[in-house]
């Protein structure tokens, strides 16, 4: 059976200089490129939960929790180097967000103008957690730069910001809001 980890205290004192640990007891900067790339994911996952305090489809809101437990997922992916024993992002999940793609993307159908990220509450929130995704990912290559990432997380949340246009526009969709599209002749 799996140990769950417990948080028995929600201050430690030993951030207050400026460091943190990494999983795995490694002493490193908060201001480094893996805390910066996990805490970009913990700022993702808390819109995805305000999105869920709006009106959300049931197969949605199914999605979006899932989507929150992988990010957890990913954070302790990316607080751990490669010889850490660690929770990682595996393929499946990416199968997992591809296929979720196909199914809304059939059901909102062929996207052939540019649309503005707006719409209802939960439609325009999804498109912040999109761009917020794609600053995730764009954290995740510069430190793979440098550091070792789990290439599987990269993909996954390649494909995340894409599951997340697709629920935008599908929860637009079934709000009644539409889509608003982009006016280039203005």
């Amino acid at each position: 059976m799996a140990k769950k980890t417990r948080i028995t205290k929600v201050y430690t004192r030993s951030g207050d200089a400026g460091d943190t640990m990494l999983v795995g007891g490694e002493i490193v900067s908060k201001d480094s490129t893996r805390v910066m790339s996990y805490g970009d994911v913990d700022e993702l996952n808390s819109i995805l939960g305000l999105v869920l305090t709006g009106s959300v489809s049931t197969d949605s809101r199914k999605a979006i929790l899932r989507i929150q437990n992988d990010l957890f997922v990913l954070g302790a992916d990316l607080a751990s180097k490669k010889n850490v024993l660690a929770p990682r992002i595996k393929k499946n999940r990416v199968t997992w967000i591809e296929n979720r793609i196909d199914k809304y993307a059939a059901d909102v159908g062929v996207l052939k103008e540019f649309v503005l990220p707006s719409g209802s509450f939960v439609g325009a929130s999804l498109h912040l957690a999109r761009t917020v995704c794609r600053r995730v990912e764009r954290k995740m290559v510069s430190l793979a730069k440098t550091e070792w990432v789990n290439p599987t997380s990269l993909t996954y949340v390649n494909r995340l910001s894409d599951l997340l246009f697709v629920l935008a526009r599908y929860e637009n969709k079934v709000s009644g809001q539409g889509e608003t599209f982009v006016d280039f002749k203005k």
